[in-house]
């Protein structure tokens, strides 16, 4: 279990070992690496190749015919670095080319997204321990910047093995050249206020500048007053489809696309060493978000500027967004009966009418999707997207019929926005805060 802080080599903990094996390769070997995020993949690969390591990736971005080639290619005995999302272990073609190589190391990158008690699960991620099985149990290395000590011995008992067996490599999350200054405000004119003496700041000036939003609609605010200000920037969030966010990220990746404002989907794969500025314009949902974020500041380890402008109203978007994030045993009942009961319907009419019988008071919150997104990790539907989420394999759970067994989770999602409001209060060293919270002393 390797802890260390963005930007600090955790990559190499398994590019390096992948070098090591011979290039002629007599045993098949191979490092497999599950990764979260595609752009994540591209950006590793692309740049291994140009150093001339035969890696690659196989994930949704490939189109059929790419794929079968890269399948048989794996299976003869090409390339000694391979990233997959751990979704792609459900395709039968991708388990028969695996099943041919030698896994010589399993790396879980971001492996925070494997417990339940991170920031960021992904269901498909609590296959790992299946995974292991079918790759018959290499070495395993998890990595992560962000993971407390209920998260890291959740993602011990989530891959299936005992934490006697587990070597910890803790690096801590101290990044000396980050300043990381909380601002309280009130209001979007005060925030825009402080984000422009931010972004004139002569000490942090002649780098890039990412400022972060929950809401898109608050970015969208955001966006036209800095237009209204001459501030030239570039916009990314999830309504934008798939082709204009990768534009955006690569302009800002290599041209001169310096300021952009961003949901939390941006990030992930960032490695541009000149991010001077990080600006959180909402609170973020977690410590655990919060140090992922800015970590993607100052890699090139010259001073940055970390601020979080503080306004206590943007608490009620958090608990709304926790409230979503766990739908209650009620929910989950009335979802069941409905797939159940009405499965033609849902199969013709799609989620959409799903949401609608279910959620008649607020069609756009979220809990469909975190619902569909848990049936799937527990095999009660065949897949989280239509035409799969339809297709009912199994029982609803014991442990989705409890609602005190669900309340653990929301409590802990809670907590988490709570040491948030704990961090902006804090006086003195903030970095010695985030230290007790991650070593598990806070």
């Amino acid at each position: 279990m390797v802890v260390m802080p963005t930007g600090m080599g955790k990559s190499l903990c398994y590019q390096i070992p992948a070098l090591t094996i011979p290039p002629d390769n007599p045993h098949r070997e191979l490092v497999l690496v599950l990764s979260p995020l595609v752009a994540l993949m591209h950006d590793q690969v692309s740049s291994l190749q140009r150093k001339g390591v035969d890696a690659a990736y196989i994930n949704s971005s490939l189109d059929r015919s790419s794929r079968n080639d890269r399948y048989r290619e794996v299976a003869e005995g090409k390339y000694r670095l391979l990233y997959v999302t751990p979704e792609r272990f459900r395709k039968a073609e991708f388990r028969e080319a695996i099943g041919k190589r030698c896994v010589k190391l399993l790396a879980i990158d971001e492996a925070h997204c494997i417990s339940q008690w991170g920031h960021d699960f992904r269901p498909d991620y609590s296959r790992v321990m299946e995974i292991r099985d079918r790759v018959e149990h290499p070495p395993t290395i998890a990595l992560t910047a962000t993971a407390t000590a209920d998260c890291r011995s959740d993602i011990y008992r989530q891959i299936g093995i005992d934490e006697s067996d587990i070597r910890l490599f803790y690096q801590g999350i101290e990044r000396p050249n980050l300043t990381l200054d909380v601002q309280s405000v009130l209001g979007d004119s005060e925030k825009l206020e402080a984000m422009m003496e931010c972004l004139n700041d002569p000490a942090y000036s002649g780098g890039s500048v990412i400022v972060y939003f929950c809401l898109i609609k608050t970015l969208g605010r955001f966006s036209d007053d800095l237009r209204r200000l001459g501030i030239d920037h570039d916009c990314y969030h999830g309504d934008l489809s798939s082709q204009d966010r990768r534009r955006v990220q690569n302009r800002f990746l290599f041209e001169d696309g310096d300021i952009v404002l961003a949901t939390n989907a941006f990030g992930m794969g960032i490695d541009k060493g000149d991010i001077r500025i990080v600006i959180h314009a909402e609170t973020p949902g977690s410590i655990e978000s919060y140090y992922q974020e800015v970590g993607r500041a100052g890699r090139d380890n010259q001073p940055s500027r970390c601020l979080w402008l503080y306004d206590q109203q943007d608490l009620m978007t958090q608990m709304q967004f926790i409230e979503w994030s766990n739908p209650d045993a009620a929910f989950y009942g009335r979802l069941y009966d409905t797939l159940v009961e009405h499965n033609e319907s849902c199969r013709a009419f799609g989620l959409e009418w799903l949401r609608g019988r279910l959620q008649r008071l607020s069609r756009h919150d979220h809990r469909l999707a975190t619902a569909m997104a848990i049936l799937d990790r527990l095999d009660v539907v065949a897949g989280p997207q239509p035409p799969e989420c339809f297709e009912v394999t199994g029982a609803l759970p014991n442990q989705l019929k409890s609602d005190e067994v669900l309340s653990e989770k929301k409590r802990r999602d809670q907590q988490r926005l709570y040491a948030m409001v704990q961090f902006a209060a804090a006086s003195g060293d903030r970095k010695a805060f985030l230290a007790r919270y991650f070593e598990g002393t806070h």
